[in-house]
């Protein structure tokens, strides 16, 4: 071991020398070696990292264009709608960043149809294929519609206010002649006879059955009823053979078309002759 003399000599004639003693030397090279495998494990790591990240990235990209070149609605089907247009439904239905897309709305409407929308019981979307999708519409069943305070009110079976609206919807008859003193939402309108919205729903079953549309239903004071289709009224009185009535009117209204004035088929008879037309 070198005396202290020998030391200070050499720390004279070095003064930037940093002396180890010889026990220590081992001990801080594994010291150092330590540390830059461990700053070598943390540069691999972070670069693997980087990589699952980078590739994980490619690959949603990647899947995200696939989705949305591939799954772009371009044919749609509606089905059973009346008050709505197809356009109207579709609307409703693709709506929102991905509503043209099949598979986000098969996970959209999945087990779940579409409600709280005015006249629609619900609304089923059913994909076909990757292009395409079928809505079908479950419209509420609306017998008539009264007009009141500016407003159509439509009523179901039993004369249960259904919806409101302000436009009248094509191929529902308005019902004319009842009489009552307000309107409540769902609840049934306050006429003398509820009994007359049965009538009312077969006559329009009556009518929808040999396609035909009345524009109005008319009941006079005494629940009397008569049809009105354009200029032509078809007078058809109480109840008894009211069916048989309208099966022969579906022979009968061809012949009137053009023509103002009213059809007296308030009496029944098996010879469609036998009843009057007086032209206005």
């Amino acid at each position: 071991m070198a005396d202290r003399k020998t030391v200070k000599k050499v720390k004279r004639a070095h003064p930037h020398l940093r002396l180890v003693k010889n026990n220590d030397t081992g001990r801080g090279k594994r010291r150092d070696e330590s540390k830059e495998k461990l700053r070598f494990d943390r540069k691999k790591r972070t670069a693997v990292l980087a990589s699952a990240l980078f590739l994980a990235l490619a690959a949603l990209i990647a899947g995200y264009a696939y989705i949305v070149h591939n799954y772009t609605v371009t044919t749609v089907y509606v089905e059973g709608n009346v008050h709505y247009s197809n356009e109207e439904i579709i609307a409703m239905v693709m709506n929102g960043r991905f509503g043209s897309n099949s598979l986000f709305l098969a996970m959209k409407y999945k087990d779940k149809g579409m409600e709280d929308v005015p006249f629609i019981q619900a609304m089923d979307v059913t994909v076909e294929a990757k292009d395409t999708i079928r809505i079908t519409v479950y419209e509420k069943a609306l017998a008539g519609c009264v007009a009141y305070l500016g407003r159509y009110i439509y009523f179901d079976k039993d004369g249960i206010v259904v919806e409101t609206s302000t436009e009248k919807t094509q191929g529902i008859p308005q019902v004319t002649g009842l009489q009552f003193d307000h309107v409540i939402l769902h609840e049934k309108l306050p006429v003398d006879k509820p009994e007359v919205f049965q009538k009312v729903l077969n006559i329009t079953q009556q009518l929808d059955k040999y396609s035909m549309k009345a524009d109005k239903i008319y009941f006079d004071p005494d629940y009397q009823v008569t049809l009105m289709f354009g200029d032509v009224k078809v007078a058809l009185g109480d109840d008894e053979f009211i069916d048989e009535k309208i099966m022969k009117l579906q022979y009968m209204l061809p012949s009137l078309e053009g023509k103002k004035g009213t059809l007296d088929m308030r009496e029944y008879s098996e010879d469609m002759k036998s009843y009057s037309f007086e032209q206005e």
